[in-house]
């Protein structure tokens, strides 16, 4: 894994930060930080932030005011959206973006070099360590069996685990993903969680979701965003026993999973 400087600490750190779109302030005065090797989980209903979250820290969004800090103290509103994937910071959005009519492999092989172009990629040979790679990943994501299949037919599941090896593959410190269980059978969700939680075994990994029974199988800690900044922090269950929880989540006074 590549060196992010001290491994102890915060991997990110936003601090005060403001992202005002026409008057709307999707971030207001945000502070938030995780710590290396932790699988962070962010709710809140529609609107209160947490895509605009995930574009502040990916270079997508520049907020108006604050400061972004990656790893030991490496100012990431300076940089561009490439050299913030360069430094290991990588985002899994919610729809895969995969090339259906490659093999799964073939998807990793692209992923792992992208400072070529995708016919260059596919007449060129993988390196031994490249290989390596790909074949570990492969066991990662539970797709070694199908690595000769052309990823147009996986099922919805194996689609997101693929996209998820396509980003382990260049080694990020800090993987974003936004609702990776949407449109899941019961049983792929239960993979999924597995598989969030071996990576952050070696990385830190922030994960957007909706799904509560999901976000209770993998969370140690929960952030609830509303209106733009932080209400709460804790445990699954020290979230959701909090009255301004409830009350932000169709004002439900009981303590089980808030709806969205």
């Amino acid at each position: 894994m590549r060196d992010t400087g001290s491994q102890h600490g915060s991997i990110v750190y936003l601090e005060d930060v403001t992202v005002d779109y026409d008057g709307f302030k999707a971030l207001q005065g945000l502070t938030f930080f995780m710590d290396y090797r932790e699988l962070r989980v962010v709710i809140g209903p529609n609107g209160a932030g947490k895509t605009t979250l995930l574009d502040v820290i990916s270079g997508k969004v520049r907020p108006g005011s604050g400061r972004v800090i990656f790893g030991h103290n490496t100012d990431l509103l300076r940089l561009r959206e490439h050299e913030i994937v360069a430094l290991g910071v990588a985002r899994k959005f919610q729809t895969p973006t995969l090339f259906p009519q490659l093999r799964v492999e073939e998807n990793l092989e692209l992923s792992l070099k992208q400072n070529r172009g995708v016919f260059a990629t596919l007449f060129a040979s993988a390196t031994p360590p490249q290989r390596e790679t790909i074949a570990s990943t492969l066991e990662t994501i539970g797709l070694t069996q199908k690595a000769k299949e052309k990823a147009a037919v996986l099922s919805h599941g194996e689609k997101q685990w693929l996209e998820i090896g396509m980003v382990m593959v260049q080694d990020p410190a800090l993987l974003l993903i936004d609702e990776p269980v949407a449109g899941m059978t019961q049983e792929e969700t239960e993979r999924t969680g597995a598989l969030l939680q071996s990576i952050a075994r070696d990385r830190s990994v922030l994960v957007i979701e909706h799904d509560m029974e999901f976000v209770r199988q993998i969370a140690v800690k929960v952030t609830v965003l509303h209106e733009g900044s932080v209400l709460c922090e804790g445990s699954v269950d020290q979230v959701q026993r909090d009255p301004r929880v409830r009350e932000i989540y169709l004002g439900r006074e009981r303590t089980d999973a808030p709806a969205h």
